[in-house]
């Protein structure tokens, strides 16, 4: 693909921007991203856009909520630069995150089955009587003992003292808790989201308060996997009129 991808009749940059609810600067801008191919200019120097054009900002805005808006400008750039293939590689990237995510869901459900009052405390992650210290947790999480003391001032932990070595012990709703904010934390859950989940988890002796959170997220990535198929479709329509 070269520079002169313009066919058909013209259009300016207010006819592109009118269907889609944007600013003409915002057209402008996306052309000098690179996300529109280079448009060409009438004898007093304006913009003329074409359907192809139009076609590559419905590409893009269709992309936006699935990829993101970096990896959509990313992939569009690609694509007018007649990199094909390193737009192919974006988008496979996305699904592979798309997939790791729905497992990490998968994980999280499993481990929130495991954490049942009546499951008790992770054995492994039990090395002391009454409790565990925070290297032998950290180790069977596999994180750094710095990562619990993070969660203990995020109040996601509340480990007790021992009172004659001053060490942390975490009994058997510590390590509960710091499991499931482990597992998401893996599932992209920011700290400020996570505290007051644990904090429902401790009020209500359970683990039923996690339920809207798992529905929520089963319903995130659903959309997200429904809008990388919407954008793949009218990246292929585009790619098909650049031929």
């Amino acid at each position: 693909m070269g520079q002169n991808l313009q066919t058909g009749g013209r259009l300016r940059p207010v006819d592109l921007a009118r269907g889609h609810g944007l600013s003409t600067q915002a057209v402008r801008n996306y052309e000098e991203a690179g996300i529109l191919p280079a448009a060409a200019r009438t004898p007093h120097g304006y913009r003329t856009y074409t359907s192809l054009h139009a076609g590559a900002l419905r590409a893009f805005l269709a992309l936006v909520p699935g990829q993101g808006h970096q990896t959509a400008t990313s992939i569009m750039r690609a694509v007018n630069q007649g990199r094909v293939d390193e737009a192919f590689h974006l988008i496979d990237e996305s699904h592979v995150q798309l997939l790791d995510d729905r497992r990490t869901l998968q994980a999280v459900e499993t481990a929130l089955r495991d954490l049942e009052p009546e499951s008790g405390a992770d054995p492994a992650a039990v090395s002391a009587p009454g409790g565990t210290f925070i290297g032998p947790l950290a180790e069977a999480l596999g994180i750094r003992p710095a990562t619990l003391r993070k969660w203990e001032r995020a109040g996601l932990v509340r480990p007790r003292r021992d009172p004659q070595t001053g060490y942390r012990v975490y009994d058997e709703a510590d390590v509960r808790d710091a499991r499931l904010a482990h597992q998401l934390r893996r599932g992209g859950y920011l700290l400020e989201h996570i505290a007051p989940l644990i904090a429902q988890v401790r009020a209500a002796g359970g683990l039923e308060p996690l339920e809207a959170a798992l529905s929520d997220w089963h319903d995130r990535l659903s959309a997200r996997g429904r809008a990388m198929l919407t954008g793949a479709a009218e990246l292929e329509a585009y790619l098909r009129e650049c031929g």
